[in-house]
């Protein structure tokens, strides 16, 4: 939740992978967009596959990232496969909450609108178009934001610049001799002697194996990945080999199309050599490994690519072969190891697949086995296997992606599809995917007309989503369809599920009665039917309807007994809502202490699972009672802070509408005790809080009075201390120098430098600059004593 929080709080973290292997030679390109940067909003970095444009861009980006305080994120756009997810993908990249209905590209234009930012775009070249009429629209609204893309070609729009990215420099065959200690100055032999290091750690260049080194950079045109991948050669091959097969494969596979690039000839000539280079039961497992999209695991692997000449004992050992030979990149994430090939391997391995007849049967073995995989997790959403569950089916999501494209493209297959969409239920919901999901849904619902057990309960699922996106329209048109087709099929538990989200509608229309109604018909339902998941759904929300009517009795009752389920099933999620609801009728019951603890221990679990919805409602709480005791400087600023929050999900407290008049309460009384100016002052402050230092401020045990007071002092009866850059940016006012000057001088925006002054004015319980000198001035007085 951090990183996403960092950005819906303005800290604009930097979104780029770490660096694991060398970066060698651009130093002219380096340059050259770093220059284009500075005054053009679109570069892109264009040239053949593998010569190293996502390589450069990245070093460009880490390079400039201070001059972008806004932000910097990184887009892979190579797994992308559907143009319509495009703005989504960027909108995740950019860790971008929002559950509202409005096109993703109106949420990037708010969230990146007064920012300085940059953002890469890698691998457009397959979604050209798309591409191009989003940069066109995001850069022509918002002037300070710049884009740094990666294509095979230019998106032709009128702000681009474009960078030929050319392969590596290698010495020509009738230049005069390099001497050997001089040739590592030559990029694409570097390039050659690193990586050979990397797998030799005794290789170097000497006199006996520079002909051939050069002679290899040579042949393969200075292209930095068959460097690469000649390089790993040297596990089974010695320098001289290497160069001989080289020759032997060139002169074999230079009978394809002449039309084609020479270097797109090498690359695939390269590409091929390693391919007949491994075991054919290893080409095999490249070929089946290629209809994967964003990587796979063992148990993937296992699943998919054996049989039919592969034994899935066998597979590990396959695996482990195709990673020593670089076909298979290995990464470790979360402590789970994943296999990725890289876009270009793939993409032959999938031609060579297509090419075999079994690309057909290995897309339905693929599907199935994402299949299974959410048919698992939708039978542990509820439960201490829900984290791990939810944590793989975000590791796997283009691979979902993939299983329902290929679904909703096979006629006899939408229903499973749609089946399955709704598997993923809480994969778009905690995901931050509703709108992706929501698409899914309506997509198969739009195909999939007969009525059928699968139909209605994809209606209630998609009225659920719409829900959450405070879009009440089509919610209850999808839930009267639901009611009908349930009534007509018998379905009961799919019958509860469209009365508790018909009762959560009539609540939001301010129809209490009514929904108590539904409400309580579908808990009996649940209750019949041993669904724990639709019962403590269910239990906080008419527990919430009740403390809404004044039923105190019942309302605590029923948060009670959701608790108790939670608590039988070992389930965190659903109590963290739970504990919300108990604390939202304790505080209207005046217990304001009790209130707080609940909402308190709530927040911990909401934070820990990346529900930002959830949190916003504690929040809001946490606010409510710190008017109730009167602490109206903390309550206006944890207003401040929902302010930041619901703008990021879409809306406020969607799906809970009910609760706002408890919200415009606090906000009315807060604001005229405090006075208007104050008010705003304070409110402004909790916006600019970072994530982190919000969650703990909402979280920490201050007495009540310490608010009217000031900020508590640390122990020891002094001011709480100065971080390092607050520290700085006080020196710098108490030299005398300005906003503006500030920010000059630590180079980073004049809002940002506002901001440090805010929080450093906040942390001492200051009002003036004044204050800040003299507080400086005595602590260096005292400090020199």
């Amino acid at each position: 939740m951090t990183a996403l929080a960092a950005n819906v709080f303005g800290r604009g973290p930097s979104g780029l992978p770490a660096e694991v292997t060398s970066f060698v030679g651009r130093r002219h390109e380096l340059a050259e967009v770093k220059r284009l940067l500075t005054g053009s909003h679109v570069v892109t970095l264009t040239g053949v596959g593998g010569v190293g444009k996502s390589r450069l861009a990245l070093r460009v980006a880490m390079d400039v990232r201070r001059a972008f305080p806004g932000g910097v994120w990184l887009v892979e756009l190579a797994e992308l496969e559907n143009p319509e997810l495009l703005t989504q993908a960027v909108a995740e990249a950019l860790d971008l909450e929002d559950y509202s209905p409005r096109p993703r590209t109106e949420v990037l234009l708010e969230r990146l609108a007064g920012r300085s930012a940059l953002i890469v775009l890698d691998n457009c070249e397959h979604l050209l178009t798309p591409c191009a009429v989003l940069v066109d629209t995001l850069v022509r609204a918002l002037p300070d934001l710049r884009v740094l893309a990666t294509s095979r070609q230019p998106l032709g729009i009128a702000s681009e610049q474009t960078v030929d990215v050319a392969p590596l420099p290698f010495p020509a065959a009738d230049d005069d001799p390099i001497p050997t200690d001089a040739l590592s100055d030559c990029d694409a032999v570097r390039l050659f002697a690193e990586r050979a290091t990397a797998v030799l750690p005794d290789f170097a260049l000497t006199d006996a194996n520079r002909e051939a080194v050069t002679a290899i950079c040579r042949r393969l045109d200075g292209l930095p990945l068959a460097i690469e991948l000649a390089a790993v050669r040297l596990r089974a091959l010695s320098v001289d080999q290497v160069l001989e097969r080289l020759d032997d494969r060139f002169r074999l596979l230079t009978a394809g199309s002449r039309a084609a690039l020479p270097r797109q000839r090498t690359l695939r000539a390269l590409i091929g050599w390693s391919y007949d280079l491994c075991t054919e039961q290893e080409r095999l497992m490249w070929q089946r490994a290629s209809v994967f999209s964003g990587g796979l695991d063992l148990e993937a692997a296992e699943d998919v690519c054996s049989g039919d000449g592969i034994a899935r004992h066998d597979v590990l050992d396959l695996v482990t072969g195709l990673v020593e030979k670089s076909v298979l990149v290995r990464e470790e994430q979360q402590g789970t190891v994943r296999y990725r090939l890289l876009d270009t391997i793939r993409h032959y391995g999938r031609e060579r697949l297509a090419a075999s007849g079994q690309e057909a049967a290995l897309q339905r073995r693929h599907r199935d086995h994402f299949r299974r995989i959410a048919a698992a997790a939708h039978a542990d959403r509820f439960g201490p296997e829900q984290a791990a569950c939810l944590s793989r089916l975000q590791r796997e999501n283009a691979n979902l992606r993939m299983a329902l494209e290929w679904s909703y493209g096979e006629p006899d297959e939408v229903e499973t599809g749609l089946d399955m969409a709704c598997d993923l239920l809480y994969h778009w919901i905690t995901g931050r995917h509703i709108s992706e999901g929501r698409r899914w849904i309506d997509r198969g619902l739009a195909v999939h007309v007969d009525p059928s057990p699968t139909r209605a309960r994809a209606l209630w699922s998609d009225a659920w989503l719409a829900i959450l996106q405070d879009d009440p329209g089509p919610a209850g048109y999808v839930l009267e369809e639901g009611r009908h087709l349930a009534e007509r099929l018998g379905l009961e538990r799919d019958l509860a599920y469209v009365n508790l989200f018909s009762a959560q509608l009539a609540m939001r229309q301010g129809d209490p009665e009514t929904a108590i109604k539904l409400y309580e018909e579908a808990a009996a339902a649940h209750r019949a039917h041993a669904d724990p998941v639709g019962l403590v759904l269910t239990l906080v929300r008419l527990s919430m309807a009740r403390s809404f009517r004044g039923d105190a009795e019942a309302a605590v009752g029923l948060a009670e007994e959701a608790l108790a389920v939670c608590e039988s099933h070992q389930e965190d999620w659903h109590r963290a809502y739970a504990l919300m609801t108990l604390g939202i009728e304790l505080r209207r019951q005046g217990d304001l202490r009790r209130a707080a603890e609940l909402e308190k221990d709530s927040l911990r679990i909401n934070r820990s699972v990346n529900d930002l919805f959830g949190t916003g409602v504690n929040l809001e709480v946490l606010a409510w009672i710190a008017a109730d005791e009167r602490r109206f400087q903390r309550a206006a600023r944890l207003l401040g802070v929902l302010d930041t929050v619901w703008r990021a999900v879409g809306s406020a407290l969607c799906g809970f509408g009910h609760l706002v008049r408890y919200h415009d309460e606090c906000q009315a009384r807060t604001a005229e005790v405090l006075g208007e100016p104050a008010f705003r002052t304070a409110v402004k402050r909790g916006t600019r809080l970072p994530y982190d230092e919000a969650i703990q401020y909402a979280l920490q045990e201050e007495p009540p009075e310490a608010e009217a007071e000031g900020p508590a002092p640390a122990k020891g009866g002094r001011l709480p201390p100065l971080t390092r850059r607050e520290t700085e940016i006080a020196e710098l006012v108490a030299r005398g120098l300005s906003n503006k000057d500030i920010a000059s001088a630590l180079v980073i925006s004049q809002r940002t430098a506002e901001g440090h002054i805010e929080h450093i004015l906040d942390k001492l319980g200051f009002k003036s600059r004044t204050q800040i000198a003299t507080w400086l001035g005595e602590r260096t007085r005292r400090d020199a004593s």
